[in-house]
Formats: structure tokens, C-alpha cells, sequence
């Protein structure tokens, strides 16, 4: 609806002959019902510009201001104007909501656009820790809404199977397979002692014996990474999280794409030396600085294969990415879209998004380890404390370029303090008021008529603006918290009206529009990976 106002309140502008159209127009819910269902205050932004009274500029406006949807329109206070809906307007979305069912709220802002959002990409040598569940949550969810928004989404791992952490990984494990046979080895600076480990050097044990104390170093590397890959991967898919395509750092290698982009950007006068390393010159195209491709020692930085990984997203044919990073990345952005424009790519069209740090806190007080294991708090163990729901919903009720805290307390209260149980609360009473009687779904609206029916309504028919919002700018959080206010509103009409009665067209009225409710909860927090209980 607020697009749909938009258009009008530029229409009108249009129709006005007021050209000043490069005022943003802000359509927002009203708090008060008195003051209609929506208001603008386009006419206040341009009163310094027309040099006019606010209020003339409105009520100029106003008299272009016509559709179907609009009941009448105010013009309040200085010079807001004011919309009130057409009730029918509201009462057809119902028939709307239960004709399309999961389909409602669904828009086509990407017209089938090929987009590629890349999250976690956790570096297969452990396991998945609290920022990496952040940061599959939002990819997940953002993954959701873009295709609920008309986007052809392609959900991308990055596996970093090359370089020196997967060299320590290998040597690790060789160390505690050679301890089960009381060999000492050292485990070098950077290794990883995490009790993984020692579970990969037992199932080498089993399966191998001690043919393998003199195995090649690749031969540990290899079964370290299928291994930790796969325990990524379940964890992953029991928080809801699948992905279509896992794409391998040492594929980039074998194939020669990292070579060739190495030798592409010295044919294009792109590097140069220095201090015997190999510069790529970023700062030409807005980065802060240089950065090194090549150092001294002849190994290559991590930024090559990035390149070559993210010119591999176009390839593939996708014409927008989206990286979620963690926090400790905020300087690859610059130097990412430097090396894109290099190659001719839009920088504009790569969005990196950084997920803020997360601290799990309970009874008032930070919690890094786990008390179940002794180690730093993972995936795995918030899915067992709190369950999948209330962790999806808690990382995405809020924006990820903030940090959170999350409450784990609050998170396994049954309690309408906690939201998730809120919302799915909600959820559970219209399941158990549609079992008790069989809906006839109605085209006609008659004895709706009260404030909380009527809110309520409103905010069934909000769904595609939040839909709508999110997708454009990447924000999960919109939805929900769309969710809570859709349950917020259902809980307060739910307090002021009953919905069974002996007047049977009273009754069926209501019953068809808590069914309308019911689809619009479900399809909200299934974009955020939340499921719906029919009882609790």
C-alpha cells in the first residue's frame, strides 16, 4: 500500500505541475487511527522550495489524489495529508489472501534477475561458531525474501580448502593420529586443537589402523576437509540453511582461473613491484591502497582467488552479488569492487554486507563457552538450547551492521516477553478457533466494522510493502518485525472481539479473516526460517 500511495502522491505532483519531484516521498503508517491509515508530508518538504504555505500545496495535491483504494484523504497539522482506506478495499484482500495462500505477499521486483548471495563460507577447519549462525540466518533469510521478490537466487558456499589453514588442519590431525600410537608430534603455531580433531585422528584410526603414519600430508588435508565440510553441512541444514552451490578455493586453483587472473591484470598494466612483491593498483579505482597479490616469498594472498571467485559469480551469469562478511572484513569491500571494475563489472553491482559480532548472554552475563563441552559456544549448541525457531528469529529481528546480544534467557521463556513465542502463540489460537468450525469463504464483507478488526486488516495488507522493502534494501529484520506487529494485532483483536458466535455471518466473516491472518504469519516467518506450531 505505501508504493501504491507513492505513485499516487507522484502522480499528483505530476498532474500539479509541481516539478520539484526530487523531494523523497515518505509514506508511513499512522499511530492513530484519527489520523486516517497513512500520512505524507510531501507538502511540508516542499514548502520552502514553493515558497508556498504548506497546507495550500496539500490541499492543491489532494485534488489530483484519486483511487479506488482511497476513501477519503485530510489534510492535518501544518500540512500533513492524511489517507483513510476504502474499508471494500480491505475486505477484497481477503478473498485475495485466501485465494493465493502461500503465494500472497509475493512481488516481482527482480523479474527472474540472476543474483548470487554468498554467507558463512566458514573456513572448513571447526566448527560453526555463534558468528557464522548470524550470518547464515540473514544469508538465508535474504535468500528467501529475493526469491519471494522475483529474483533467481543461487545460495553460495566459499570453501577456503587452500593455503596454510588447511596446511596446519592437515598437520593437526596427523599430530593426534600419531598421538593414538604414543608417536609425539608437534602441532605447529596456527594448528587447531579443538576435540574435532581428535574425532577425525579416532575415525582414521578405525578405518586405517597405523597404515597411515607415514601417509602424505594431502591424505589428512583431504579426509580433514570432507569431514568438517559434511559437520558443517548438517548443522547447516538442521538450522534450515541449504545452499545450491558450494564452491571450492582449490577448484579455482586447479582450473587455472587464479593464474589466469594473475596474468590478465599484468597484461593490463595493472601491477607493478615492489619490495619483491606483486601490487595490484586498487587505489586507481577508489580503494584506500595498493594491495599485495603476490608477496615475497612467492605465495600468493588471499585477494587473488577472491578475485578469481568473484569473477567466477559472473560467469555463471549472475548480474548482482551479495557477500555477507564477518566483521573483521570490512576492508576487503573497497578493494573487492576495485578489482570487479577492473575487469569491467559494475561495482555497484557487488553489495557486501558485514555482520556485526553477536555476545550470548544469560543471567545478565556474557557466555563464551559451552557448558555441555567446555569450548567456545557453537551452532550446534545454541539449536539445542533454544531451539531453531527462537534462533532464527532472534538473528533476524535485527539489523546485521549492528551488534546484538543475544538473550538467551528470554529465548526459552514461554512467555509473551519472548517474540517467538509470541508470534507463534498468535499462530496457535487461530489454529485452534479455524478447527472448530469449517470456513465457507466469502466474497462479500459486511459486519466488519470495529478499530481492532479493521488494524488488523490494514496490516494483512502491509505484507507486500514489508516484502517490498526488504528485498530493496536487503533487510530481513523488516519482516520480522512485520511478523510481531501482524501478531501484535491479531493478539489485541483477539482481546476486544469474539470470532465464534451463534450469528452465523458474523461468525464466518471473522473466520475468513483469521484464515487471512493465519497465511500472512506463515508466509512472514517462513522468509526468516521460522516455523508455525498449531499448539503449544
Amino acid at each position: 500500500m505505501k508504493e501504491k500511495l507513492m505513485n499516487i502522491v507522484k502522480n499528483a505532483l505530476i498532474q500539479s505541475g509541481i516539478n520539484e519531484q526530487n523531494k523523497p516521498i515518505i509514506i508511513e503508517k499512522t499511530k492513530d487511527n484519527s489520523h486516517g491509515d497513512y500520512a505524507c508530508n510531501i507538502a511540508m518538504q516542499l514548502a520552502g522550495v514553493l515558497k508556498k504555505n504548506p497546507r495550500e500545496i496539500a490541499t492543491t495535491l489532494i485534488s489530483s489524489m484519486k483511487d479506488e483504494c482511497i476513501d477519503h484523504i485530510e489534510i492535518a497539522g501544518p500540512g500533513f495529508i492524511n489517507f483513510f482506506l476504502n474499508k471494500n478495499y480491505l475486505f477484497d484482500n481477503i478473498v485475495t489472501v485466501l485465494k493465493e495462500k502461500e503465494n500472497y505477499g509475493k512481488v516481482n521486483i527482480g523479474k527472474k534477475e540472476p543474483i548470487i548471495i554468498e554467507y558463512v563460507s566458514a573456513n572448513p577447519t571447526g566448527f560453526l561458531h555463534i558468528g557464522h549462525a548470524r550470518g547464515a540466518a540473514y544469508g538465508d533469510a535474504l535468500s528467501r525474501i529475493q526469491s519471494f521478490a522475483g529474483y533467481k537466487v543461487t545460495r553460495q558456499y566459499y570453501v577456503n580448502d587452500a593455503g596454510n589453514q588447511i596446511n596446519n588442519l592437515g598437520i593437526s590431525i596427523n599430530a593426534r593420529y600419531h598421538e593414538l600410537y604414543n608417536i609425539p608430534m608437534e602441532i605447529p603455531e596456527g594448528g587447531y586443537v579443538g576435540k574435532e580433531i581428535k574425532e577425525i585422528a579416532l575415525d582414521i584410526q578405525k578405518e586405517y589402523g597405523d597404515s597411515k603414519l607415514d601417509a602424505e600430508l594431502s591424505f589428512f588435508k583431504e579426509i580433514g576437509i570432507k569431514a568438517l565440510l559434511k559437520k558443517i553441512e548438517t548443522d547447516l541444514n538442521a538450522f534450515r540453511v541449504p545452499f545450491d552451490l558450494w564452491t571450492s578455493e582449490q577448484w579455482l586453483y586447479d582450473t587455472g582461473r587464479v593464474s589466469k587472473v594473475l596474468e590478465e591484470l599484468k597484461k593490463g598494466n595493472e601491477t607493478y613491484t615492489e619490495d619483491n612483491a606483486l601490487w595490484l593498483k586498487t587505489e586507481n579505482y577508489g580503494d584506500e591502497k595498493n594491495r599485495v597479490l603476490v608477496k615475497n616469498d612467492g605465495t600468493y594472498t588471499y585477494f587473488l582467488p577472491d578475485i578469481a571467485g568473484h569473477l567466477y559469480k559472473y560467469e555463471l551469469g549472475n548480474r548482482k552479488c551479495i557477500d555477507v562478511f564477518g566483521a573483521d572484513h570490512h576492508g576487503y569491500i573497497n578493494r573487492l569492487k576495485a578489482a570487479l571494475q577492473i575487469f569491467g563489472h559494475d561495482p555497484d553491482s557487488l553489495d557486501i554486507k558485514i555482520c556485526q559480532m553477536v555476545r550470548m548472554v544469560k543471567d545478565g552475563k556474557e557466555v563464551k563457552m559451552s557448558k555441555r563441552t567446555g569450548n567456545a559456544y557453537t551452532l550446534n549448541d545454541l539449536m539445542e538450547e533454544v531451539g531453531v525457531d527462537a534462533a532464527r528469529y532472534f538473528f533476524a529481528e535485527k539489523s546485521l551492521d549492528t551488534q546484538m546480544d543475544f538473550d538467551l534467557d528470554l529465548a526459552t521463556q514461554k512467555s509473551n516477553d519472548n517474540p517467538v513465542y509470541y508470534i507463534q502463540y498468535a499462530y496457535v489460537r487461530i489454529a485452534s478457533i479455524l478447527k472448530q468450525k469449517e470456513i465457507k469463504e466469502l466474497s462479500k464483507f459486511e459486519t466488519i466494522e470495529s478499530e481492532y478488526a479493521l488494524n488488523l486488516l490494514s496490516k494483512v495488507y502491509e505484507f507486500k510493502d514489508a516484502v517490498t522493502q526488504a528485498s530493496m534494501k536487503n533487510a530481513p529484520h523488516i519482516i520480522a518485525n512485520y511478523a510481531y506487529s501482524l501478531a501484535t494485532a491479531f493478539h489485541t483483536f483477539y482481546a476486544h472481539e469474539k470470532v465464534l458466535t451463534e450469528d452465523e455471518k458474523y461468525s464466518m466473516e471473522r473466520l475468513n479473516l483469521i484464515q487471512a491472518v493465519a497465511y500472512t504469519l506463515k508466509n512472514a516467518l517462513e522468509l526468516i526460517g521460522v516455523g508455525i506450531r498449531t499448539e503449544m
